[in-house]
């Protein structure tokens, strides 16, 4: 079993939260812009590093409230579990290089 840490809730097990991608993708300054495949650029391709990957979790049989976490791909362990920043905070880059 594994235990994910919930920021607001605490240890919890694995099956109580929902994957939510890649963190820190950020939305296209001017979607109207893109073209076909920029969008699907933006859309469905993800980094997929081997070792520490940042992702978006939420907690779907708790708080749902979504965080951000920091899982090894590698021996799927999570390192860190965060807050995402607020829409005025920058990202910070971690895990990935999009």
């Amino acid at each position: 079993m594994l235990l994910v840490h919930c920021p607001w809730c605490g240890p919890r097990n694995e099956t109580e939260f929902h994957y939510g991608g890649q963190a820190h993708v950020p939305y296209p300054a001017d979607p109207h812009a893109l073209d076909d495949a920029q969008w699907a650029e933006y859309v469905f391709y993800r980094d997929n590093p081997e070792g520490p990957f940042a992702e978006r979790w939420m907690h779907g049989a708790g708080c749902r409230r979504w965080f951000n976490a920091v899982r090894d791909t590698l021996t799927y362990r999570i390192l860190a579990t965060y807050l995402p920043p607020r829409a005025s905070e920058p990202t910070r880059p971690s895990g990935g290089t999009r």
